[in-house]
């Protein structure tokens, strides 16, 4: 449980060092920093969470599955 914490919270620091970058060197200064990589995962995030939502939820309700 301990070392859950410790990721949980070295990704919040993560994240509000991210912000502080971009609000500073703005976007251009995050990728020169950070890569692609970063927006990648950001996108493959959320790419995921909205198909879930927006598309495997109300397919499974059509199909009857999720009652």
């Amino acid at each position: 449980m301990i070392q859950m914490k410790v990721g949980v919270n070295s990704l919040f620091k993560k994240l509000k060092e991210y912000r502080q970058v971009i609000k500073k060197k703005g976007f251009k200064g995050f990728i020169k920093i950070y890569g692609w990589k970063v927006v990648v995962v950001v996108f493959l995030y959320y790419l995921v969470r909205d198909s879930i939502l927006y598309i495997l939820i109300p397919y499974l309700f059509a199909k009857g599955l999720l009652n």
